[in-house]
């Protein structure tokens, strides 16, 4: 029998578009006659729409904008009968990018209903989201890390001289500022100056109370995959190459201006290096199912993790899929993998004693 499958998406973020494009290249790759899939799309307002069954790829992001009279808008009638004791669906994908899908609240809801769902948990979505949080995980880890400043919003409002002294006397420009709880390189800004780092807090606290503020270096951008639970796999290593400052929203997904090669052109110990930090920055965060780590090499083969991305996106121009198929997983077959190690992380839970 088909598993039923429910395909999440849109959502109340910043990365509502890239969602809704990584819906639909999962939708075009998805082996439909082993799997009976339910879109379930959320809209900016945060409103929940079912759709019908799809048999097929849908054609257009249009398509994937389910109208408002579908079924009735209640979350719990989506994934649980009126009884609320037997699920909708055999495995919940959720490919929401951002706040609100990415950051662990959705996952907290499936956790509840005890619904299988794809991905990292509640813990390992929520640390991998915060970049705060994740950089003091990753000195815990031993990995090598850039310097950095954070703060919050409220410490911004009653001191920006200090703080900016701060930044100043700790990094040297240029500086990247950076929302702590997003991705897709939205609300990041390069500063050269002090009034541009300025102009840059200003702008990332647009989105989020909480900022990040990165030494520059000069390096090139590694990414590598990791596929797994408990163990782990590992694919070869891409390099981004943008002819912007910094691999942009605009460069991921808009203008086409980014290179992706793949395989990178390593030196053997550093892409054993790579492989064995990407796998320690997945524990770090007891990742499960899918992290794409993104790293800085430097010239003289040096090596600092950036951040780790815990649903990276599908899109066709991905680095994730792409990295994957260049180590021989095709792109269903990966979908297939993704899907089997949500059952078995669901699985190891159903075997946990919740009585004493």
């Amino acid at each position: 029998m088909k598993k039923k499958l429910g395909l999440v998406y849109g959502g109340k973020s910043a990365e509502h578009e890239v969602s809704l494009s990584t819906a639909l290249a999962v939708l075009g790759a998805i082996d439909f006659t082993k799997y009976e899939v339910t879109p379930i799309f959320i809209t900016k307002q945060g409103e929940w729409r079912c759709g019908a069954v799809v048999d097929e790829p849908l054609a257009t992001i249009e398509a994937l904008r389910l109208p408002g009279e579908n079924r009735p808008h209640n979350i719990m009638s989506f994934l649980v009968d009126e009884q609320q004791n037997l699920r909708q669906f055999d495995v919940i994908f959720p490919l929401l990018h951002g706040t609100n899908g990415e950051d662990g609240t959705v996952q907290g809801l499936f956790e509840v209903l005890n619904l299988p769902y794809v991905g990292n948990t509640v813990l390992g979505s929520s640390t991998g989201m915060d970049k705060v949080v994740m950089k003091q995980l990753f000195e815990m880890a031993g990995l090598p890390q850039l310097p950095y400043i954070h703060f919050i919003q409220a410490e911004w409002q009653e001191n920006q001289e200090v703080i900016l002294q701060q930044c100043e006397d700790n990094l040297t420009y240029p500086m990247y500022v950076k929302p702590a709880n997003l991705g897709s390189s939205v609300g990041i800004s390069k500063a050269q100056t002090r009034e541009e780092l300025s102009q840059a807090i200003e702008f990332a606290l647009k989105y989020d109370r909480k900022i990040v503020v990165e030494q520059g270096v000069i390096a090139r951008e590694i990414e590598l995959a990791v596929l797994g639970n408990d163990h782990p796999s590992v694919s070869v290593a891409g390099e981004i190459k943008s002819v912007s400052d910094f691999y942009d929203y605009e460069s991921k997904y808009a203008d086409g201006s980014t290179e992706l090669i793949i395989p990178a052109k390593l030196a053997n110990h550093t892409y054993l290096s790579l492989q064995t930090m990407a796998k320690k920055a997945f524990k770090a965060i007891d990742g499960s199912g899918l992290v794409r780590a993104d790293f800085f090499v430097t010239a003289d083969e040096t090596i600092y993790i950036n951040e780790v991305n815990t649903l990276p996106g599908f899109t066709p121009v991905s680095m994730y899929p792409l990295l994957w198929q260049k180590t021989d997983v095709a792109y269903t077959d990966l979908i297939d993998r993704l899907i089997a190690l949500a059952f078995e992380r669901h699985e190891q839970k159903q075997k946990l004693q919740f009585d004493l």
